[in-house]
């Protein structure tokens, strides 16, 4: 098993004590970080970085401007805020639900079709046509 580990540190793309420094730097004194955690982290931020860069080629320039790193990196910096909103356009479309509900249930009551023959001719639509 000591021999995974040491090809995994091979194939990590950033230096683990880095990682691991900074991890340790972000989180409670007294949490332990197991050695798959470093490895996953490594390979978390690895992929990140993959993703953003598939974005930045998607712009035609040559040169890569701090505004353009901005908007790529976007849904990472402002995963606080996509997530308020996301909440906001949900509960606003629970409201058109239950409004929607409410809607129907007055259409219903309002213009309920009476359940007696002598007052709806469309109450048996298999009815002879000499009935009426």
């Amino acid at each position: 098993m000591p021999e995974n580990i040491n090809n995994e540190k091979e194939k990590l793309p950033f230096a683990k004590n880095e990682v691991y420094r900074l991890m340790r730097e972000n989180l409670d004194s007294d949490k332990m970080i197991k050695d798959r955690v470093k490895v996953e982290m490594n390979r978390f931020l690895y992929s990140i970085l993959v993703n953003v860069c598939k974005q930045l080629n998607d712009y035609p320039y040559t040169t890569i401007d701090y505004e353009m790193l901005k908007e790529c990196i976007y849904p990472y910096t402002n995963i606080e805020r996509i997530n308020e909103e996301k909440k906001r356009i949900l509960m606003h479309l629970d409201a058109i639900k239950a409004d929607c509900d409410a809607l129907a249930m007055d259409v219903e009551k309002s213009l309920k079709l009476k359940d007696t023959v002598e007052n709806d001719l469309f109450a048996d639509f298999s009815a002879d046509e000499n009935e009426y």
